[in-house]
């Protein structure tokens, strides 16, 4: 993989006709380490936000061996490239042929479940020869609110927590370790998403009567875009250490959180070209089907910078962006704001895409291709690098 100093450096070395997606390792290794080293519990990684191999490598040698996989392709993925790995099956609805492969194939141990009957799925599909498994870790999904979070994953998945009690009764007699587990939704805007759900959880493992071993916060966690800036996730990790602390559990209970954003957005941007202006409107050779899914369809506004090697001296101005593709629905809205000289031929860096950027691209109408390289530089926006304000943390004390 080529390498430069940064997108200026690329564009003026490639002139590039297609995107070029640009990777920093660096930043992808900094959250890793920052996970591991200040959440109060086992941290894995969500391959969903970006399954590139090359991430998965980075994030394993900063320490990262345990993955979210939420398909047979994932898992499948993350073993051939990480032998090593342990791989949770976290996705509550899977097929019995799924299921069957990724425990005996491929050796996952882990795995989530919201219902009954997906229960007796997993014990049918891993009982071999008349013997059911005796090694399963069993995680029972709670539904809980998204009410603070910028995208909702509240409604598809989840027992309600007033009518988990015989879920984790049943599981409890499956397994060789419960868990609980839950998805506060996506860009959690406040550490109350956790403790509150966190709360929810509470109350049915009371309601059960059972004894959990592990309790998995989820995703969630978030990272810095225009108009959404978190508290430091310090915050976060020390509200939901103190939660996790007044669960009725085992005192030897372990602690799980599933980032999948907060570890590699800033791993990478992409560089674009503008292909036309009119009026407030830029035509570039990305859009909706492509790394900007989450701008067009969700209005997500991502950082945006205009790349020439000596910088406009004109005025911010808001913008529209349109895709290469025929379709309407390629429109990113935002506002953008760039220079109010930007012009075609003129190359625009997009920040913050290292999650669910590469993820979500298709080839529809042939666009799609984009080249790859690495860049020396810092990511657009970070919640890493020191430079934000951090809130005064206590130690964190007792579990770990």
């Amino acid at each position: 993989m080529r390498k430069y100093h940064n997108a200026v450096g690329v564009a003026a070395a490639l002139r590039p006709a297609s995107p070029v997606t640009l990777v920093r390792p660096h930043a992808a290794d900094r959250a890793a380490r920052f996970f591991q080293e200040r959440f109060p519990g086992l941290c894995m990684y969500a391959v969903k936000a970006n399954p590139s191999p090359d991430l998965l490598r980075t994030l394993w040698n900063a320490g990262i061996t345990h993955y979210d996989v939420a398909s047979i392709t994932e898992v499948r993925l993350v073993r051939s490239v990480l032998p090593d790995a342990k791989l949770c099956f976290m996705h509550p609805v899977k097929s019995p042929e799924a299921i069957e492969e990724a425990y005996f194939d491929h050796g996952v141990r882990t795995f989530s479940l919201d219902t009954m009957e997906e229960l007796e799925k997993i014990v049918a599909a891993t009982t071999r020869d008349g013997a059911a498994a005796e090694d399963l870790w069993l995680c029972v999904r709670i539904r809980v609110p998204s009410d603070h979070s910028e995208l909702s994953l509240a409604a598809k998945f989840g027992v309600r927590a007033e009518e988990s009690a015989e879920l984790l009764m049943a599981a409890r007699q499956a397994s060789d370790a419960l868990g609980v587990c839950f998805h506060v939704g996506s860009q959690a805007m406040s550490p109350a998403a956790y403790t509150n759900a966190i709360s929810l959880v509470r109350a049915a493992i009371v309601s059960a009567g059972v004894t959990v071993d592990v309790v998995d916060v989820g995703g969630g966690f978030p990272s810095v875009y225009p108009g959404m800036d978190p508290a430091p996730l310090d915050v976060y990790f020390q509200a939901i250490h103190d939660a996790f602390e007044d669960m009725p559990i085992s005192y030897s209970a372990e602690l799980w959180c599933e980032p999948g954003r907060a570890l590699c957005a800033e791993y990478a941007s992409v560089l674009v070209r503008v292909e036309q202006r009119k009026g407030q409107t830029l035509y570039i050779n990305d859009g909706a089907y492509g790394s900007l899914f989450d701008a067009a369809h969700v209005d997500w506004r991502f950082p945006v910078s205009l790349v020439r090697e000596s910088a406009s001296e004109e005025d911010l101005a808001a913008f529209d962006l349109y895709g290469p593709t025929c379709d309407d629905l390629d429109h990113m809205e935002g506002p953008f704001l760039l220079p109010a000289d930007v012009k075609a031929g003129d190359f625009i860096e997009i920040g913050m895409l290292g999650a669910y950027g590469a993820a979500m691209r298709t080839s529809f109408n042939g666009f799609g291709a984009s080249e790859t390289v690495e860049v020396e530089d810092e990511p657009m926006e970070s919640l890493y690098t020191g430079e934000r304000p951090s809130a005064e943390v206590i130690p964190l004390t007792g579990r770990s």
